[in-house]
């Protein structure tokens, strides 16, 4: 279905006005007919006190038609009134139930008010809007029971494996093994926390802060040896392909970008297989694609990977809460770039396009 634009929008709001007008104005009219009609049929049939030349008395004639004029005007406007304000009572009615926490509720109205380009906009904003909240919802909610339980598991165990210790008659062998489990499920949680806190951060964030110019390349070697423990355990092999680029940004938002992008490509890749990072510069800007072989991403997870909480491992197979794209998704917006993902053949690519500066320099 084909957008409306702004021409055409404007169009039938203005249209929508010119109706309401021609109800009021048509509400005026029947209600001046029907007076000097009532007018015509007293005057006709009932005296009215004239004097001796026989003319009429031009008070009474006035406060009459007056006085039928507001009756008739008050009940003709209280009757038609109904039908151009039943669609208005239904959207505030609509609202409410929204606003009460009912995000399934929808607007619909009979196919001629749907046949006006205003009330079709106004019917399709408030759907969507209503569509976008329950999504929200919905995945708040995920969130929540998911969230409380990545967080429920590693405590119970950090509980668990520290009661153990605590008793004691252990090997040297058992009590390392329980000590690393512990180290282990507090840097998971820790994870966790500063995922949460880091997403907070940058959607609360307008403007880009700490703008430098750097050299990306090195960059990004540094975030893959910094994830170095965790491709190596796999037995991954890394493929680098790219030159040394700069690039003008803020360094440290961008490093979380790679982090959780490298990340993300080292934990769902298969063990033995190949994680890739490549540049590629044009003359507006650079391209960064990370790839990893394995299965590939769905459409329909392709459509929300980038939204808050969503998970597309739905059995939970994988650590993880959701987050991470969500953080990359925020910080390519603030610096005007755009991040995609795309199947290859048995391969996932997520693919960073980022202007090479970004703000200003003196």
């Amino acid at each position: 279905m084909k957008n409306p634009s702004e021409k055409e929008l404007k169009k039938g709001r203005l249209s929508l006005t010119l109706l309401f007008s021609c109800i009021v104005f048509l509400i005026l009219l029947i209600s001046l007919g029907v007076a000097f009609l009532l007018l015509y049929f007293l005057t006709t049939y009932i005296h009215i006190p004239a004097d001796e030349n026989g003319l009429w008395h031009p008070m009474p004639i006035l406060l009459l038609m007056s006085a039928v004029s507001l009756i008739i005007g008050f009940i003709v406007t209280f009757a038609s009134s109904t039908l151009p304000l039943k669609p208005i009572n239904r959207i505030i009615n609509q609202m409410n139930r929204l606003a009460g926490g009912d995000f399934t509720v929808r607007l619909s109205f009979g196919r001629l008010a749907r046949s006006h380009p205003a009330l079709a906009e106004i019917i399709n904003s408030f759907n969507l809007m209503a569509q976008q909240l329950e999504g929200t919802e919905m995945l708040r909610s995920d969130f929540i029971n998911d969230f409380s339980h990545e967080f429920k598991t590693p405590i119970v165990s950090i509980a668990g494996f520290a009661k153990l210790l605590k008793e004691g008659d252990l090997t040297d062998a058992e009590r390392d093994e329980y000590i690393g489990i512990i180290e282990e499920e507090s840097l998971r949680l820790a994870s966790m926390a500063a995922n949460v806190l880091e997403l907070t951060r940058v959607e609360s964030q307008s403007i880009l802060t700490d703008v430098s110019t750097y050299n990306l390349s090195e960059q990004l070697r540094g975030c893959i040896l910094l994830l170095e423990r965790k491709w190596e355990g796999k037995k991954q092999e890394m493929e680098l392909d790219f030159e040394e680029y700069d690039i003008t940004a803020s360094e440290e938002l961008l490093k979380q970008v790679w982090i959780n992008l490298l990340d993300n490509a080292i934990k769902f890749c298969p063990e033995g297989g190949t994680v890739g990072v490549n540049i590629r510069e044009d003359h507006n800007g650079l391209t960064v694609a990370v790839s990893n072989t394995g299965s590939n991403i769905s459409p329909e997870d392709q459509e929300k990977i980038f939204n808050k909480f969503y998970q597309a491992d739905k059995s939970h197979a994988t650590s993880g809460n959701g987050i991470g794209l969500a953080i990359v998704k925020r910080i390519v917006s603030l610096h005007q770039g755009t991040v995609t993902v795309q199947n290859g053949a048995d391969s996932v690519a997520f693919i960073v396009w980022l202007p090479q500066k970004n703000g200003s320099l003196e």
